[in-house]
């Protein structure tokens, strides 16, 4: 009996020890995705495998048209798939299917839903008008897909995936030309993925504006967002505005006047999802002066830097919120040619505690496409901020707006999509160190071949660009700015068009496509198999 036992027992403990070499092999067999990664200690750094962004509701009215132009750069694996289809058509990031929605947000508004001609009611969620299959499907690196919006007012947001090979750098922008309307001139964007946290500065409920912030839920299940809105006094109405509830597959626009009674020539707009992720984006629209989107700004830090300053523009006004507890003073500064300077006239700011600060800085880059600056004037006591610039262009008696943000450096690599002969400047500035960085220009939507540049930037300078233009190439191309050296390097694209005289543009910072990701390590631990 006690031989039959002991057999057993034995063989009990050699199946135990078969299921521990068993699972530690198949470990085994599993190693880090880049054992050679150059990541932080316990940590490899691997190559992203799915990226989605969403484009928000163009703003073109009935004489606009939206383009979209989606990119991943060449030199990645083979393989992977791209598709960029309308919200409420069903394809959402998240990969479920995002039914049609046509209540109401569960909270209006303080003030009310506020009517925009052509489109409906501020704060009513609304599904996409085109229910067919993808706009455009992207299938292989190193060369753009174009695809248009439908027309009208009623154009759907637009939920952007790729996989596979076409995941690392996968790019899209957003670009709508209007001829007529408080809109009119050129509104670009960088589609961006979808969260919980989003910084916007230089809104405004002044008269002549109607600014609009934009929320699409492309998830499966409804999310809550709150909109604060940030003035010269602090938090408008007490941040009494309240949240809204974004059903699945919902895009909503809300004027952000009907969020308060208190209106402001200056805002800055925090969108905070609760529960559930939003994308987040925000238009402007100066009547008789053009509009734009204003790009996301960077986290709050004590630096930051706005880059993509053009040479030729004829105002800018700086907004500048102090999100923190502490007051900040700031030093002003641009970079020229060879270097930071001060301007005359705007060598400081101080922005108290939870409020916005602006100041009008004229044409203060003299000609020379620049970078703006913000520092703590005392480095021991660095209050965080979030900043914001409106710049004009003026020519042939008509104007345009764009408005830029403080912004995260392009890092290893970063992709303005859309590009054309004439109409595109790059704006590259070393923030720190002197640098190299390199420039490709890929083949063109429909043909062409890439082209390549490197160019030397001084330490604190800035240089303006045209990109290089690839060999006959036809349709937009795409520009892809890599880091070689020094640095950090702060970069955008400034994109001019023919309308209204000319004067049309829009900015976009170009920012690190995030093509890798962190992993931390894993170590093998044999007690999560022995029951306690």
């Amino acid at each position: 009996m006690r031989n039959l036992t002991s057999n057993r027992t034995t063989a009990s403990l050699l199946a135990a020890a078969a299921v521990l070499a068993a699972a530690f092999g198949v470990a085994e067999l599993r190693p880090p995705a880049d054992p050679a990664a150059d990541g932080p200690a316990g940590t490899t750094r691997a190559t992203v495998e799915r990226t989605s962004a969403v484009c928000p509701q163009p703003f073109q009215g009935f004489s606009g048209t939206t383009a979209y132009t989606a990119f991943t750069p060449a030199g990645g694996a083979a393989g992977g798939h791209g598709t960029l289809v309308p919200v409420a058509a069903g394809a959402v990031p998240s990969g479920s299917p995002a039914p049609s929605s046509s209540g109401s947000a569960s909270a209006t508004p303080g003030g009310g839903a506020g009517a925009k001609p052509g489109r409906s009611a501020s704060a009513a969620p609304r599904a996409g008008a085109s229910r067919g299959g993808p706009l455009a499907t992207l299938a292989k690196a190193g060369a753009p897909v174009t695809a248009k919006a439908p027309g009208g007012d009623e154009a759907p947001a637009v939920a952007a995936v790729a996989d596979g090979g076409l995941a690392p750098g996968f790019t899209v922008q957003q670009t709508t030309t209007a001829t007529v309307g408080p809109g009119r001139g050129m509104s670009g964007l960088t589609c961006g993925a979808s969260g919980t946290g989003f910084w916007f500065a230089g809104a405004s409920t002044a008269s002549g504006r109607a600014d609009y912030v934009d929320l699409v839920n492309p998830e499966d299940q409804p999310a809550i967002v709150d909109v604060v809105l940030y003035g010269a006094d602090g938090e408008l109405d007490g941040g009494s505005a309240g949240s809204v509830t974004v059903p699945p597959g919902a895009s909503m626009p809300i004027l952000l006047s009907t969020l308060t009674r208190t209106p402001a020539p200056d805002l800055a707009v925090h969108v905070a999802a609760r529960t559930g992720r939003v994308a987040a984006a925000l238009h402007a629209s100066d009547a008789g002066r053009g509009g734009d989107w204003l790009p996301a700004a960077a986290a709050p830090a004590g630096t930051v830097v706005v880059p993509g300053l053009p040479g030729d523009l004829a105002s800018a006004r700086l907004v500048v919120l102090a999100p923190g507890e502490d007051d900040a003073d700031l030093k002003v500064q641009l970079s020229g040619p060879n270097g930071w300077f001060t301007p005359a006239g705007h060598e400081t700011l101080h922005v108290k505690a939870g409020m916005v600060a602006a100041a009008d800085l004229g044409a203060v880059t003299r000609g020379n496409a620049s970078a703006l600056r913000l520092s703590p004037t005392d480095p021991k006591h660095a209050a965080p901020v979030v900043a914001g610039l409106r710049v004009d262009r003026r020519k042939g008696g008509s104007s345009d707006a764009a408005w830029l943000a403080s912004s995260a450096p392009v890092g290893a690599r970063a992709t303005a999509a859309e590009n054309r002969a004439g109409a595109s400047t790059l704006v590259l500035t070393s923030t720190g160190e002197a640098a190299k960085v390199r420039v490709t220009s890929s083949a063109g939507a429909r043909g062409g071949s890439p082209a390549v540049k490197e160019v030397q930037l001084p330490a604190g300078g800035t240089v303006a660009l045209a990109p290089p233009a690839p060999s006959g190439a036809a349709g937009p191309w795409a520009v892809t700015v890599e880091t070689l050296s020094g640095g950090p390097v702060a970069a955008a694209r400034i994109l001019t068009g023919g309308t209204g005289g000319g004067a049309a543009f829009t900015v976009q910072p170009l920012q690190d496509d995030r093509s890798t990701v962190l992993v931390p390590h894993a170590a093998q631990d044999p007690a999560i198999l022995v029951g306690g």
